[in-house]
């Protein structure tokens, strides 16, 4: 099956933002070759580029000179023919060569992530590695990249297919057990427990590994305490320039400030809030209900209060700030003034986050996969407690179905639309 059942080629500009030295335009699609052939002439040999004069095959007036590249299917990105333009990247240029192409019969302007989306359904890539190109094209540190790139490269998609290898050699087994029940032999021993446990501690593995949306969304580190405790100055320190309001006023913080930033490689979102006292002024006081809403919500906590009303929080640091000013109190000791403990609160901060993303040796999986590996793991820890192989084969097909919509073989066209509608035309 597939995604180009209409026939259509379609054409978008792949690289980045015009103006630019160079523009990149794609063809993919059943009329990709034709188009060369009328846009620059007889198409060069297949991955080898080529000088070409772009003409308008209207009226042959020239629009540009550049290489042109083609790439015969189905051996191809999306699966489908493949001609790309490589022109001067003005935007008069793109315009002029887009528009001679779609001007020619069966080419249109791509959808976002079209191509992207082709390549799904022509069995290149499947939809882990089609999330793990969106998060390749949104990513802003290194180890968003890092992840992204092996979600990409289809990571995942081997461990799934691997263990639907192993779901399907079970099924047929237990479908020989049910046709045999009836043997007077005893008929065909069938006893699926070890290699289920394998596979369940395997998916086990996997679900225990933490998620690939805190890379995207950046690690929640908020930093909360009483007014005049030095939160909007520690914040501005850690993000190395004035993002929070400082004043010797109590309350001037009402709404959150939050402040994305990258630290050793990893995204962080640090979130000053309002000082947490008793007060009437209702504003502040709605301020104070986000702040205690955000303490909830945090990853990691910076707590500049006193020790007795330490939050409880499983990743949370007391800072003595003001440590210029001699002020004792237990906790990190911390100066914005001389930079006094600033380095140490950097380290505690990235190794607490490192600890909270995919390292660079695991497989990432975001939250639509971990609720369908762990209804896939349940699935097999009920086969696990069954004898009879009718029972079981019932359950390994409710782990088959679900490690299915994993790789977006079934029941996902939903979240095709949302997942592609985040890609550029040309991806």
């Amino acid at each position: 099956m597939t995604v180009n059942a209409a026939g259509d080629t379609i054409v978008a500009l792949s690289s980045g933002r015009l103006p630019a030295a160079i523009a990149v335009v794609r063809t993919s699609g059943p009329a990709a070759l034709d188009a060369a052939q009328a846009v620059a002439g007889k198409p060069p040999a297949p991955r080898r580029a080529s000088l070409r004069s772009l003409r308008n095959p209207v009226d042959g007036a020239l629009i540009d000179r550049g290489l042109v590249l083609v790439f015969p299917g189905p051996d191809t990105a999306t699966g489908e023919d493949i001609v790309e333009y490589q022109c001067h990247g003005s935007k008069a240029v793109v315009a002029a060569l887009i528009a001679a192409l779609v001007a020619l019969p069966g080419l249109r302007i791509a959808d976002p992530g079209e191509f992207t989306r082709r390549a799904l359904f022509n069995g290149r890539i499947d939809l882990t590695q089609a999330e793990g190109l969106a998060e390749l094209l949104e990513a802003e540190s290194e180890a968003q990249r890092i992840s992204a790139l092996r979600r990409a490269e289809g990571d995942l998609r081997r461990q799934v297919e691997r263990w639907r290898s192993a779901l399907l050699e079970l099924s047929a087994e237990a479908e020989v057990a049910i046709d045999y029940a009836d043997e007077e032999d005893g008929g065909f021993v069938f006893d699926p427990s070890a290699r289920l446990a394998v596979l369940i501690g395997a998916l086990n593995a996997l679900l225990a590994a933490p998620r690939v949306e805190r890379l995207r969304d950046g690690v929640r580190v908020v930093v909360a305490g009483p007014p005049n405790a030095g939160k909007s100055s520690l914040v501005n320190a850690l993000a190395g320039e004035t993002r929070a309001i400082v004043t010797a006023t109590p309350g001037t913080t009402r709404d959150l400030v939050e402040v994305p930033l990258s630290l050793a490689g990893i995204p962080l979102t640090l979130i000053d809030t309002a000082g947490l006292r008793e007060t009437d002024e209702e504003i502040e006081r709605i301020g104070i209900g986000l702040a205690e809403r955000e303490i909830e919500r945090a990853d990691m906590l910076l707590w500049l209060g006193a020790e007795a009303d330490l939050p409880n929080h499983p990743r949370v640091l007391l800072i003595a700030s003001k440590a210029d000013l001699g002020s004792g109190g237990a906790g990190h000791r911390v100066s914005v003034i001389d930079n006094q403990g600033l380095g140490g609160l950097n380290d505690w901060i990235a190794s607490q986050a490192s600890e909270l993303i995919p390292s660079s040796e695991q497989s990432g999986m975001n939250d639509r996969e971990a609720e369908l590996i762990d209804k896939t793991c349940q699935a097999l820890l009920r086969a696990s407690t069954l004898g009879d192989p009718v029972f079981i084969a019932e359950e390994l097909r409710l782990a088959r179905s679900t490690l299915d919509q994993v790789s977006g073989i079934t029941g996902v066209e939903q979240l095709l639309d949302a997942l592609f509608g985040r890609f550029c035309l040309g991806k």
